[in-house]
């Protein structure tokens, strides 16, 4: 499983990148909207509303199979499944209040961190 997680790392490494690449200015490690803020829907953002979330998710997988040490994996767990919880619902509602309808049209054509597909 080594190559797996190996695989997993990688594309949580290039989701991450991506993310920023597209996000430019508009990133932020806190949660806020910016003067100059734009909703972006394009690049990763095309099929994924929360790529960075879902490169976390990659990540914590990846060291599943990686360390296999179940203390270090289940404290990976531990502490993201309810920071992502917590914090995606909290990104939506300020994407929501901030964008609207723009942002819910947005909601319907994409995935939160699993990608959709454009139809």
């Amino acid at each position: 499983m080594g190559w797996l997680g190996v695989l997993l790392l990688a594309c949580a490494l290039l989701v991450f990148a991506l993310a920023h690449r597209d996000l430019k200015s508009n990133w932020s490690p806190t949660l806020e909207i910016r003067q100059e803020h734009t909703l972006i829907t394009n690049g990763i953002y095309r099929y994924i509303r929360h790529p960075m979330y879902a490169s976390q998710w990659l990540w914590v997988v990846a060291q599943i199979l990686l360390l296999q040490n179940w203390l270090a994996d289940l404290m990976g767990l531990i502490v993201f499944i309810p920071f992502y919880f917590l914090r995606v619902q909290a990104e939506e509602k300020l994407m929501l209040d901030t964008f609207g309808d723009q942002y819910r049209g947005y909601m319907g054509k994409t995935g939160s961190v699993i990608p959709r597909l454009p139809k």
